[in-house]
């Protein structure tokens, strides 16, 4: 981070300062009292199991050399105390004021599923040409975002920002701190329909990042979306769309699979035709590819540097990771999961294997589906039928829907098994599983899948 001033901070937060000098110079922001380190500036958050203002002595006890408040209090002598009417607010503020000082392409990415591999898609695109900076795990939210914006130094050259969200109004907020270039959507799925009802309104929802993005920006759009073509010619915004649909400006075709070795295609740039190989298993991340291709054409990196960047692409932890483990391959794919994810892990499962492996899903509750979520189960248990998995084993309660779909389907019940919890699972297929086997492990983030796969890779 580079230095804010403390007449800076007061003046971007609309806040009053009640104590120390507004020449006081600050190169480090933290939201956790926890990893306060000397000389930083802390703003103190409240949640729903605690309040960060309950820790500003604390962080100044341990270095901190000023904090926001929303709390009254006293100004503190040696420190900085700076009173606002909310201190997220704030936090969101400074964060857009902090952007402002950088004359950088900012590329924002949202959608149902994908964001995190189109992010580092696009950051492994445009790390052949500039210096990015991009979000960092799970920092997608109203506090990882302002966080990840506070990461920017001098020496930055471009940033890839992922923007995520539980409901309306909250992309809306960060894409103005963010105000991208480019604007990426990957797709609208069933990710949060409990709280917006409906398809449309998550659409909605993702639309709102095209508030903040500049009015010569450019919009990047997932044309095999059937809610995401419907939006051609009716933006405001110059608007490229990408797919594998005919008459797309980014159109993938003669697609090959080679199974753990990732998945190739070709596009043609400029009349010329290129061939193009994404080192990730599933045709899924034929789309991330995409989407960066056209973010490194409209950032003028040459087409063989971009294919060159997507063949350096790297998966983030528990999503779709293989692990070979003693002749078992274990796809972790524990991230999260949505009905539209959970179809791509079983792709993949599939695309992994052969014919004389035995393809076992381990399959957790999908939460936040609301009134869909019977439904929405029972359809990928009769998706992992279609596809002829060999056994689907679930975990949880919502996901007792999964083996109804299957047996529904025509799978035989003795190839579907349903544990109470992880350590259950887990203790079975210690047993179970045998070499030549292929599994995926797969839930919402509240089911801590991963605790499964860590038991695998420790006892087998």
């Amino acid at each position: 981070m580079e230095i804010l001033k403390c007449k800076e901070i007061v003046k971007a937060v609309d806040g009053k300062l009640l104590s120390g000098s507004l020449e006081a110079e600050f190169s480090n922001i933290t939201t956790d009292s926890r990893v306060v380190k000397n000389g930083d500036f802390f703003i103190p958050l409240v949640g729903e199991k605690f309040d960060g203002h309950d820790y500003i002595l604390s962080s100044f006890e341990k270095g901190a050399a000023g904090c926001l408040t929303h709390r009254d209090m006293s100004g503190v002598d040696g420190k900085i105390v700076i009173k606002v009417e909310d201190t997220l607010a704030a936090l969101r503020k400074l964060a857009a004021y902090y952007r402002q000082k950088f004359d950088i392409p900012f590329v924002g990415i949202t959608g149902s599923v994908g964001k995190t591999s189109t992010k580092d898609m696009v950051y492994s695109v445009l790390s052949q040409k500039y210096n990015v900076l991009r979000t960092q795990g799970n920092f997608n939210n109203e506090i990882g975002v302002p966080l990840t914006v506070f990461n920017l130094e001098s020496y930055h050259e471009a940033a890839v920002v992922e923007m995520g969200m539980s409901g309306l109004g909250e992309i809306s907020r960060l894409t103005s701190i963010v105000r991208p270039d480019i604007a990426i959507i990957t797709n609208i799925g069933l990710s949060h329909i409990e709280k917006l009802g409906s398809r449309q309104n998550i659409l909605r929802a993702k639309m709102e990042i095209l508030e903040g993005l500049k009015d010569n920006g450019l919009v990047i759009l997932n044309g095999d979306d059937n809610l995401l073509s419907g939006l051609k010619g009716l933006l405001k915004h110059r608007t490229v769309f990408y797919g594998m649909e005919d008459g797309l400006d980014y159109q993938a075709y003669n697609i090959s699979s080679q199974g753990e070795m990732g998945t190739s295609f070709e596009i043609t740039i400029g009349y010329k035709d290129y061939k193009v190989h994404v080192p990730a298993p599933g045709i899924h991340n034929m789309h991330n590819a995409l989407a960066a291709i056209a973010v490194g054409v409209e950032l003028n990196i040459p087409v063989e540097d971009i294919i060159k960047g997507i063949g350096e692409f790297l998966p983030g932890k528990m999503r779709l990771n293989i692990i070979d483990l003693n002749g078992i391959k274990i796809i972790n794919d524990a991230y999260n999961a949505s009905p539209q994810s959970m179809e791509v892990a079983i792709n993949v499962l599939k695309d992994v294997a052969n014919s004389n492996n035995r393809t076992i899903a381990i399959l957790g509750d999908m939460l936040e589906l609301g009134d869909i979520s019977v439904k929405a189960h029972r359809d990928i248990g009769k998706y992992a039928a279609m596809k002829e998995v060999s056994y689907i084993f679930t975990v949880g309660k919502k996901s007792k829907d999964i083996l109804e779909g299957a047996i529904e389907a025509g799978m035989e019940k003795d190839r579907v098994l349903h544990f109470e919890d992880n350590a259950e699972a887990g203790k079975f297929l210690i047993d179970f599983v045998k070499p030549g086997d292929v599994l995926v492990v797969k839930g919402s983030r509240g089911m801590k899948m991963e605790e499964i796969v860590n038991l695998l890779t420790t006892e087998l």
